[in-house]
């Protein structure tokens, strides 16, 4: 492939390796410079009038940089080796669970046979697709402990939306007007936007001093106008709500349902479901739990198990499974068995489905990872997950006692909020400084500032794919940082070892530049 003219000199890349501020594709550009051309295209010049009408043909070409593949590529390359990922180490987020995505699920994705179906085939012609969906359903559903799910929501927050909504339509089928939905004072921060476009007003519940829900609270707000509740378990400080049971007795007796938000499932997989807590409604983060690809490294996947009485209201419609006969009546999901005989799986609309959320039935590869995920692992492998995940959380709880604060010093699960207050009160340097300290000590920063219920917290999750020597790396890393506070070095320009160093942040929200040449010129060395 041709490069193009080298009209004004190569602009070579090797200078700009490890320079710190990486040059735009237009400040590359030099005029006449091609990635690659094309001999002919094929069509006569007196065919493009022909085909293209001059109302629709530019005047002008496109004002793209013109640049050869070799800087194209080198200029991308170098940019990607700026980011920080799952692949490259410890993505310790606390409450938004970053694990390892393994690579064999990546691979059954990409199988033909899965790759390039178009969703609008018809059943006869997807057998495949739909064992698959069919299966998943069935086990997200043991893992849960629910009746039925569906699998359309493109991410958590639509689940959430999902969850709702259906909670909605099951009161207005009763014949209920029900308009306040209870979120406990350390919940997800999604979860007050989900009830308000559901429809609903929220009611917040304090936690108590050991960081859970407090009843006497919760048994306050509770009445005739309550929908039900929104609540996680474990909790966001990462602590299991003991009485979670008592709690569900509750909001059940006033006629309210209880919301699962699954963001934190990972902590619990084969250990207890949320079903047997009481829940009715169960969303999971497929990212989160069944590590599939997590935020821009693909598209999301949130699906929505429920109850018996709610599983005619789920969206349609769903993949189900029909009589051994060929007839339409689909088979319960958990009755999936193998095999793919022509028009044995269809699909199928509930009674009472709340309608689509989702063009199509889901996205579908984001599913079929999380199946080769749990497959792989096995029902004893998921609950292996979980007790690793607590464990690694309960080591960084008890190595960096002393170091940091920690907001509630009691066995946490999956993970554990620790606290700068004391740092900041001693040395001025805060929650964020550490956090962005980090960044320099090559990791990715823990959560910071939440849950809002923790004066200067720092979530981490370490997750079950860290190992010990990781884990150890880490603590240390949080040493030396405290050492270097209490020393006396203001950690306020951390980090200085990164691509792209301290920046105003909220400056950066208050006055968006959203292109390149929206700033100042600055002089290059």
């Amino acid at each position: 492939m041709s490069e193009g003219p080298a009209a004004g000199g190569q602009a070579s890349s090797a200078p700009l390796m490890g320079h710190a501020s990486e040059p735009t594709l237009f400040e590359l550009s030099q005029p006449g410079r091609r990635s690659w051309q094309l001999r002919t295209t094929g069509i006569p010049e007196w065919g493009i009038e022909d085909l293209v009408p001059a109302e629709h043909r530019r005047v002008a070409p496109v004002a793209l940089a013109e640049v050869s593949e070799r800087d194209l590529v080198g200029h991308f390359t170098r940019l990607s080796h700026r980011q920080y990922s799952v692949d490259l180490g410890a993505y310790p987020l606390g409450s938004c669970t970053m694990k390892y995505n393994p690579k064999v699920c990546d691979a059954v994705a990409a199988l033909p046979g899965l790759a390039r179906v178009h969703p609008a085939a018809p059943a006869e012609l997807c057998q495949g697709w739909l064992a698959l969906l069919v299966e998943l359903d069935a086990v997200l559903c043991a893992v849960t402990g629910m009746a039925a799910c569906t699998l359309q929501p493109a991410a958590g927050a639509a689940g959430e939306l999902t969850g709702l909504l259906l909670m909605r339509a099951y009161h207005e089928a009763r014949g209920e007007r029900r308009t306040r939905v209870v979120i406990p004072d350390s919940a997800h921060g999604t979860n007050p936007a989900s009830v308000a476009l559901g429809g609903f007003e929220v009611t917040t519940v304090p936690s108590d001093e050991r960081g859970c829900v407090d009843m006497a609270a919760l048994l306050g707000v509770l009445g005739p106008d309550v929908a039900g509740i929104m609540l996680t378990n474990p909790n966001t400080l990462g602590l299991f709500e003991e009485e979670i049971v008592e709690m569900a007795g509750a909001v059940h007796e006033v006629g309210g349902l209880l919301y699962y938000d699954g963001a934190n499932l990972n902590a619990i997989l084969g250990v207890v479901r949320p079903g047997d807590m009481g829940f009715d409604i169960v969303h999971m983060n497929l990212h989160k739990t069944f590590a599939t690809p997590h935020g821009g490294g693909g598209p999301g996947a949130g699906p929505v198990a429920v109850s018996s009485r709610l599983a005619d209201f789920l969206p349609g419609p769903r993949p189900v499974r029909r009589t051994p006969s060929g007839g339409g009546t689909p088979v319960a999901p958990g009755s999936v068995t193998s095999g793919t005989a022509p028009g044995e799986y269809g699909w199928s609309w509930p009674a009472h489905s709340i309608g689509r959320v989702h063009s199509w039935h889901g996205n579908a590869l984001v599913l079929a990872r999380a199946l080769a995920y749990i497959s792989v692992h096995g029902g004893d492998g998921l609950r292996r997950v979980a007790e690793r995940a607590v464990l690694n959380a309960n080591w960084l709880r008890v190595r960096l006692a002393g170091v940091l604060d920690v907001a509630y010093d009691r066995p946490c699960m999956h993970e554990v909020v620790f606290s700068a207050a004391g740092l900041k009160k001693r040395t001025g340097a805060s929650a964020l400084d550490v956090g962005k300290a980090l960044l320099g000590e090559g990791f990715h920063s823990p959560t910071v500032y939440f849950p809002l219920v923790t004066d200067e917290a720092l979530m981490v999750e370490p997750t079950e794919t860290e190992s010990l020597q990781t884990l150890e790396a880490l603590a240390r890393a949080c040493e030396r940082i405290v050492a270097a506070a209490e020393g006396g070095e203001d950690l306020h320009a951390q980090p200085t070892s990164t691509p792209v160093g301290r920046v105003d942040e909220a400056q950066a929200a208050r006055s968006l530049v959203a292109t390149f040449d929206a700033r100042p010129e600055e002089p290059r060395e």
